[in-house]
């Protein structure tokens, strides 16, 4: 097979360097190791010409609309995440090596490109209705979703700001209480964790801030480009994410390493198989070797036997890797969290990924209004 280096693909392609990823991830063009630069990639020119060759012979409008819904080629420009190489990255920097140190608010300052990490800071949450951590955090999105200013005509600095005083009340909201410090150390204190899950934690949170235009980010855009309010956007988010087939598709993971651990991994399979349903949070269409996530956080937590075995179960039965759903919720039982801790994880984390979006949507003054492509009569 014949390889060409990135420069020469792009130039073959006509594209930017996040349409050529994004063939790569649908396993539309082969990739590997350059053998003379490790760092880098090199790409199959057969693939390539087979893919030119399918363009030129034309798509009509409604075909590329509708294969771009799903899994499609970059439908919007960022600046803040992407994914490449098989590595998540936020403004440039890698997200596991970010992680390996940053606090969520650190991470939140450099997707937001605030001037200075946010502080850490008391802030109202805590009154919020309900029973639950994401019940609180719900209320406490919509009624600030109803009272805050719209985020129309304001600069990012000034969103930036509203943007930290946000996620310090959605921890106040998930822990039920007031409080100072970063936002791992006050919701490690909610769950009573050890210094070492504390840390764990803050991992978690950072690896899941963002991941590019998901489900519930492109709510939080669209939410944006209409101008509401900053809470708004976060609860266009966080509404999506509640979602069985996006954040809470870690339940679904944390269910099965539950009956994993109590009955044994093949017992556990063996039930998933008898109600026609597939292993859960294994594989990830944007990360064909792997999620690095996931792969970061599972050797961070240094999983119990039992735990360890019950994901390499799932992983061998599916032939794919766990993700980051798998990852939480094994995080999860590694420090005895509550049932609702993988989605008020993820939820927190991505907080930070929901505000970074919506200054950046609004900053481009754009709406968001596609086209609808009619079947009836």
């Amino acid at each position: 097979m014949s390889w060409i280096g990135r420069d020469d693909a792009l130039e073959a392609l006509g594209v930017k360097p996040q349409t050529l990823y994004a063939y790569v991830s649908r396993g539309l063009i082969a990739s590997r190791p350059d053998e003379n630069d490790p760092r880098a990639s090199v790409y199959s020119a057969v693939d390539i010409t087979g893919l030119v060759k399918r363009r030129r012979s034309g798509r009509g409008r409604q075909a590329i609309a509708s294969a771009a819904i799903s899994w499609g080629d970059p439908v919007m420009e960022t600046a803040i995440t992407t994914v490449r190489d098989g590595k998540l990255i936020y403004r440039g920097k890698d997200a596991v090596r970010l992680a390996a140190d940053a606090t969520l608010e650190e991470a939140a300052a450099l997707l937001w490109q605030a001037s200075a990490p946010s502080p850490s800071r008391s802030a109202t949450g805590n009154e919020a209705q309900g029973d639950t951590g994401k019940a609180r955090l719900l209320a406490y999105l919509a009624d600030r979703a109803a009272h805050d200013p719209p985020s129309f005509g304001r600069g990012s600095a000034a969103l930036s700001e509203d943007g930290a005083q946000l996620l310090a009340g959605v921890c106040s909201a998930v822990t039920g209480t007031g409080g100072r410090g970063f936002f791992h150390q006050r919701l490690g204190r909610h769950w009573d964790l050890t210094p070492g899950g504390t840390d764990l934690l803050r991992r978690a949170l950072v690896l899941v801030a963002d991941h590019e235009l998901n489900p519930s980010t492109f709510a939080a855009r669209v939410a944006a480009s209409t101008g509401a309010p900053l809470a708004a956007c976060a609860l266009a988010g966080s509404a999506t994410l509640t979602g069985p087939l996006h954040g809470e598709a870690n339940a679904r993971a944390l269910a099965y390493l539950k009956r994993a651990m109590e009955d044994g991994p093949q017992a556990a399979l063996a039930s998933l198989a008898a109600r026609g349903e597939r292993v859960p949070a294994v594989g990830h269409t944007l990360y064909p070797a792997g999620d690095p996530r996931a792969a970061a956080l599972i050797r961070w937590m240094k999983p119990a036997p039992a735990l360890k075995r019950a994901i390499k179960a799932a992983e061998a039965a599916s032939g794919h890797a766990a993700n980051v759903d798998m990852a939480l919720a094994a995080l999860s039982v590694q420090l005895s969290l509550p049932e609702d801790a993988p989605f008020l994880i993820f939820a927190s984390g991505r907080m930070a990924g929901w505000i970074a979006h919506a200054i950046e949507q609004q900053a481009s003054g754009r709406l968001i209004r596609p086209r609808a492509n009619y079947t009836g009569r």
